[in-house]
């Protein structure tokens, strides 16, 4: 199974960009699916962003489409996720994931659909 450390996060203001990290050990990564969530204070955890292992395929959120963007470097066992005009709105601990599955839009966004998890990374947008 792989383990996810994700880095990046800070504090930044309304219209700042950031490059999440996502940072993974384990044989399985190049195999495996990878997205973002992020969970705001008081909130459930949301599906932010998706990517099959050979980039191929993609999802994302609506909240974020157009602004985000996910990548993957297999070869540093890394997976990105580029933060554009950020808004308040887009506070939250941003969180890795990976999963051995693909499936639909609606299988991607789920938690439950992951089997590995990093610690966290807090993005603070101040307005």
């Amino acid at each position: 199974q792989v383990q996810l450390v994700e880095s990046g996060g800070g504090l930044v203001q309304t219209g700042d960009s950031l490059r999440l990290s996502c940072a993974a050990t384990g044989e399985t990564f190049s195999t495996s699916n990878m997205a973002w969530f992020r969970q705001a204070p008081g909130k459930d955890r949301e599906f932010v962003a998706a990517l099959s292992w050979g980039s191929r395929s993609t999802f994302y959120a609506d909240s974020v489409k157009g602004r985000f963007t996910i990548s993957r470097d297999n070869a540093k066992n890394t997976v990105y996720l580029q933060m554009n005009s950020l808004k308040p709105e887009d506070t939250a601990v941003y969180y890795c994931a990976a999963t051995r599955s693909w499936g639909r839009a609606s299988f991607m966004t789920m938690t439950t659909f992951y089997n590995a998890w990093g610690q966290g990374t807090q993005v603070t947008v101040s307005s």
